[in-house]
């Protein structure tokens, strides 16, 4: 089949669904609300806008939005059970789309309440709402995080989960619990994704390849942690919209299993952070000044996703190349900070 064809058969099932995306305005929300909008669904898109980073960045993600005339944004915060239940009583969404919370692993070591009332509060605002209106198709956002310490690489979906290292990640791992629960006991079809450092443009400043950019350009020193020894799974964010995509196609069309179902979202080739960071230089045409320093509290050493599961549901699995990937990512820094 052609990319073209399938396209087309991916606005054929989508075309006039009704989805709510929550985290619109965030990385990964901005270019799955883009892709459905695109692809003929109609997306209304909540978003609390908060600071906890360029707040600018969040609006202008909006701005590029805003022309899909098949899109509409509300600004709503998912601690707020009055909010969501108006949100939702006339609505009649055929999909939720889950991808609001509070981000980063460092941040909750020092802020584990905003993670509590965010990813696990706002969790079930969600999944109650869809409950209670009837709402059996859910995608959410999981982690890699909730692997934890696992000493088995690469990670897989049926690991135990027994050695999370940080609440974010425990926060996570309850999202999971919540929906396997309110599948069973209600017939809700929560699928969760467990992403894999995710980059590309329009991507989080608290990330590494954001970080690392920008301090390159300006001529200052780049925090490594870990001494540089950490390894990731790096995911491109245009297969994380694709993978995404076919999971909407199977439960529209049918195929997908009525029950919860995790599934990892990472990149094929584990790479080490100084090739990571070699890249970047070599993408900038500018060498790093580092500045390596100890393993952070709540960080994990290795992480190394394994997509078997995926390849086998949708027939694709993330494999952006990396030097594709941050080449992409850096033209769109320098356009859009000039």
């Amino acid at each position: 089949m052609s990319s073209d064809t399938g396209r087309e058969n991916k606005r054929t099932s989508i075309d006039g669904r009704r989805f709510l995306v929550t985290g619109a305005a965030g990385f990964i929300g901005f270019h799955v609300a883009k892709r459905l909008c695109d692809d003929g669904g109609l997306v209304l898109g909540i978003d609390n806008l908060n600071d906890y980073y360029d707040v600018e960045l969040k609006e202008n993600r909006l701005k590029e939005l805003e022309p899909r005339k098949r899109f509409e944004f509300t600004k709503m915060d998912i601690t707020r059970c009055d909010e969501l239940s108006g949100l939702f009583s006339p609505s009649g969404f055929d999909m939720v789309i889950h991808l609001a919370a509070q981000a980063g692993v460092r941040y909750s070591v020092e802020n584990p309440q905003t993670y509590v009332d965010t990813n696990i509060k706002g969790f079930l605002n969600i999944i109650e709402e869809c409950r209670k209106k009837d709402i059996t198709n859910l995608i959410y956002a999981s982690s890699s995080s909730v692997y934890g310490e696992n000493e088995k690489k690469p990670f897989e979906e049926d690991d135990l989960l027994e050695k999370p290292v940080s609440l974010y990640a425990i926060s996570k791992i309850a999202n999971e619990i919540m929906a396997s629960s309110y599948s069973r006991l209600h017939g809700i079809s929560g699928v969760g994704l467990r992403f894999f450092s995710v980059y590309g443009p329009w991507g989080r400043p608290d990330m590494a390849l954001f970080k690392f950019t920008k301090n390159i350009l300006e001529g200052k020193p780049i925090q490594v942690y870990n001494h540089g020894k950490h390894v990731r799974s790096f995911t491109y964010i245009d297969d994380v919209v694709e993978s995404m995509s076919r999971l909407i196609q199977l439960t529209f069309g049918g195929k997908m299993e009525k029950n919860h179902t995790i599934y990892n979202i990472g990149g094929q080739r584990s790479i080490s952070l100084m090739s990571y960071i070699e890249e970047i230089e070599k993408a900038l045409g500018k060498k790093a000044e580092i500045e390596f320093l100890p393993m952070q509290p709540g960080d994990v050493e290795r992480s190394e996703a394994k997509s078997e599961k995926l390849s086998r549901a949708i027939g694709f699995v993330p494999g952006t190349d990396l030097v594709e990937g941050i080449r992409r990512f850096t033209e769109w820094y320098r356009s859009y900070y000039r």
